[in-house]
């Protein structure tokens, strides 16, 4: 089974056409499917229309949310009530094309875990949206190592396998991909239409460029030591111990041969930061590296994951 995933909120003027558009597309594939409409707290009819639509289509299903959590939790939302063995994410605005979907399916068949929509010839702002989204996707693709065009487009297709314990936060979203690749799974990328937004306003800013920095750290910190945490921040407080011995030395140093009092200089309160702060780094780094084991101890997981099994059933 097929599961689309469209997160939605104040799109009243794009949900006849959406449907009039993606419906016909997942029919022609001659397979099952459902469409999960996330309603994310929209203010303009978005959820008595997605209501009538429902009414009239069972393969269309929604989610009202109470108020207005974010794409990312949608998208949350939609990967946890799906039931297809693929699953496919694709922006209610109408700038991502339908006809796209059969390209992702086939290149997945191929076998890869994860497809991801490149959007080429992108109708955004071109200073505003595009020139930010590039400079954001090099860079993450550098952190990261998974090496994608465009993390920002919501069209990709997804085995459903890939995404089993995955939990999303913030802006985490476009960054599926690399817990994918966490995973074993095979990523590629195909180039998709995108069309110019008619109808209604785009919900991201500037501001979202931060927000993505930043959730960035949190991916970078969460891949290379969500089990030994300890190694960033002993790490850190070795650094600062470090600091610390030498900001000593060197006032003993001015004191000395400069005959410089220590009460004259900044630099013994610097060693005696340090220092304090080395000791916290330490203490953290322990603390952390007692919650890692509590959650996978305490919950019964490992820090693998198995593709599959052979013979052990014969036992």
């Amino acid at each position: 089974m097929l599961s689309i995933i469209v997160p939605l909120y104040n799109e009243l003027d794009n949900l006849d056409p959406l449907y009039t558009r993606l419906i016909p597309e997942l029919e022609k594939l001659d397979r099952p499917f459902e469409v999960i409409c996330i309603n994310d707290g929209s203010k303009d009819g978005t959820a008595e229309k997605l209501d009538e639509i429902a009414a009239k289509d069972s393969r269309v299903k929604v989610i009202h949310f109470r108020a207005n959590c974010g794409q990312t939790t949608a998208m949350m939302a939609g990967f946890d009530h799906a039931r297809g063995d693929i699953v496919i994410p694709i922006d209610g605005d109408l700038q991502n094309d339908p006809a796209d979907i059969p390209n992702l399916l086939a290149k997945l068949d191929e076998g890869y875990d994860v497809v991801s929509g490149w959007r080429q010839n992108r109708q955004d702002a071109a200073l505003r949206r595009n020139l930010p989204s590039r400079l954001a996707n090099k860079l993450i693709s550098v952190i990261s190592g998974v090496h994608l065009h465009d993390y920002g487009c919501t069209l990709k297709a997804y085995r459903r396998e890939v995404m089993e314990g995955v939990r999303l936060y913030g802006e985490m979203h476009r960054f599926i991909p690399i817990y994918a690749s966490w995973q074993g799974g095979k990523i590629a990328e195909i180039p998709v239409r995108h069309h110019p937004r008619i109808h209604g306003q785009s919900k991201y800013g500037l501001e979202r460029v931060v927000k993505v920095l930043l959730d960035l750290l949190v991916i970078k910190f969460l891949g290379s030591y969500q089990t030994k945490p300890i190694y960033i921040f002993g790490f850190l407080g070795l650094l600062c111990f470090a600091i610390s011995a030498i900001s000593a030395a060197f006032a003993l140093w001015l004191k000395a041969f400069e005959g410089i009092s220590l009460i004259q200089t900044p630099v013994p309160l610097l060693g005696v930061m340090s220092f304090l702060t080395g000791v916290m780094c330490v203490l953290m780094g322990l603390l952390a590296e007692m919650l890692v084991r509590i959650y996978f101890e305490g919950r019964g997981r490992t820090v693998y994951t198995v593709r599959a099994k052979r013979n052990f059933d014969a036992l």
